[in-house]
């Protein structure tokens, strides 16, 4: 089942998902002033690396690590489950993987040190929600698109 197309495909999804989502809300972020995206990339809470003061690059990077991690399992589990091509089910995977996306607003709010937004702000939440709904819409779609034929489904 793991072959180098299959990790490639994960690479690949979690890669592409995570850069249009960071872009998406490093969007919001710079037309609302609503720190969403640096909500996203916050780590300053974490023990140990969160004292460090890492460069926005690096903590993107962090960011596309987590949604690499992502992109495993959505595959792992696609192939496993034999699911094949079909969307609904796919996005029913997805949606079930990032489903812990939308309380970690309130939990990343409640434990960051610099400032992001508080977690009962609404707007910033809808903005976060949305953002991560298109993510969530994002892995199947690059999973069909990208799926090789000869991957063993």
């Amino acid at each position: 089942m793991w072959n180098r197309q299959a990790i490639l495909l994960s690479i690949y999804i979690g890669l592409i998902s995570g850069i249009l989502l960071g872009l998406f809300l490093k969007l919001v972020e710079n037309i609302t002033g609503i720190l969403v995206y640096t909500l996203l990339l916050n780590i300053d809470f974490i023990p140990g690396i969160g004292a460090i003061n890492w460069t926005e690059p690096i903590e993107f990077i962090f960011h596309l690590l987590v949604s690499i991690v992502i992109g495993f399992v959505f595959v792992f589990l696609a192939l496993k489950l034999q699911i094949g091509q079909n969307f609904k089910k796919l996005l029913g995977l997805s949606f079930l993987l990032c489903l812990p996306t939308f309380a970690l607003f309130f939990i990343l709010s409640l434990l960051a040190i610099k400032e992001v937004p508080v977690w009962n702000d609404w707007t910033a939440f809808s903005y976060w929600t949305i953002a991560h709904i298109f993510y969530i819409w994002l892995i199947p779609t690059l999973y069909i698109k990208l799926l090789p034929s000869h991957i063993d489904q």
